[in-house]
């Protein structure tokens, strides 16, 4: 006699649901990222199928469709890619929030500048310096922001050539 507790119907449905989620998040990929995941035919099709679906309850339907399809794959390999391709627009959103809020420090007070160049000491403080202060004064004058992306370049720039990509 097996020692597994059969399966629920309730765990069932939770297991066809995330793999339909799975199925949308395939069709929710652009060509080339879609291109770099090896799927069968049959399961590609479908997905292809769905972007160009419009009417709601048809792309329900395809999608549970596609969901069907992901029970006769192994899934794991297409878990595994898109984790990677998740991961590295993580990396991107993280290093833009680190810049934003250096930027936004700077703001603060001249503190802040030797802050930042206490842990980026390549920085050109009086490039960034001037920045600074033409970003203020962009801000007070409602004049257009150039300075203040100017600003952002720099920092990015900055904070990419340091190698710190992954670091907060």
């Amino acid at each position: 006699m097996s020692d597994e507790a059969p399966i629920s119907k309730t765990q069932r449905k939770k297991a066809v649901h995330l793999l339909q989620a799975l199925g949308e998040e395939l069709v929710e990929l652009n060509d080339d990222q879609l291109a770099a995941i090896e799927l069968p035919e049959v399961l590609r099709d479908a997905v292809m199928a769905a972007r160009r679906i419009t009417k709601f309850e048809a792309k329900r339907r395809q999608l549970q469709y596609i969901g069907k399809l992901m029970r006769r794959v192994d899934v794991e390999p297409i878990r595994i890619a898109l984790d990677a391709m998740l991961a590295g627009s993580r990396r991107q959103i993280a290093a833009h929030k680190r810049v934003e809020a250096w930027r936004e420090r700077l703001f603060t007070g001249p503190g802040a500048l030797d802050e930042l160049l206490a842990e980026y000491p390549g920085a050109d403080a009086e490039w960034l310096r001037t920045l600074v202060s033409g970003a203020l004064r962009e801000r007070d004058a409602g004049s257009p922001p150039r300075s203040y992306r100017e600003l952002y370049q720099a920092l990015r720039a900055l904070i990419e050539n340091a190698g710190l990509g992954a670091r907060d």
